[in-house]
């Protein structure tokens, strides 16, 4: 299976923001390189809020470029099978933690965002990784810094997407 294929499945599967899901969908149907960072008309994106329930926190990067506080994700690189290795992979590299496990259920939530030209969207696949016992983050060249934050505080640093999937991850826990 393909990851065009898997990104498929997963949409069709995930039973929440039926409207998004749709938009996804046919995104997907008429881009068959609707994965990839040069599809135009927008790709599929992959992302993990970084969790550490026993202490009732969230590891947020901020983000180099667009210089916001947000939850660690990206592009979908030709050697991930699944969405969820993609977003697995994407929270590891930027949290530098190993040993972080996906939230089980899927995708937590599906965010829409306009990026800027030559593309022109994100369709990013949410998720939520668990930390390890132990964990210690590690900041990546992606990043202009890398904090743990209670719950309480996201909504004083991180914009509505991410108050958002808090509250989803929280919810589903």
């Amino acid at each position: 299976m393909s990851l065009h294929e898997n990104a498929v499945r997963v949409l069709k599967e995930y039973g929440d923001q039926q409207e998004l899901r749709g938009l996804y969908l046919d995104h997907l149907a008429a881009h068959p390189d609707g994965m990839w960072k040069p599809c135009q008309a927008g790709h599929v994106t992959a992302s993990a809020l970084v969790i550490d329930p026993a202490a009732g926190k969230v590891l947020l990067t901020l983000h180099r470029k667009l210089r916001m506080w947000l939850q660690m994700g990206g592009h979908c690189e030709p050697g991930d099978a699944t969405l969820e290795e993609a977003a697995l992979r994407e929270a590891t590299e930027e949290s530098g933690i190993a040993g972080l496990s996906l939230l089980p259920g899927g995708p937590v939530r599906l965010d829409r965002h306009p990026i800027p030209a030559p593309c022109n969207w994100h369709l990013d696949v949410q998720y939520a990784a668990l930390v390890p016992g132990g964990a210690v983050e590690a900041i990546s060249d992606e990043s202009l810094d890398l904090r743990w934050f209670p719950y309480a505080e996201v909504a004083q640093v991180a914009d509505d997407s991410v108050v958002q999937l808090v509250q989803r991850t929280l919810a589903r826990l």
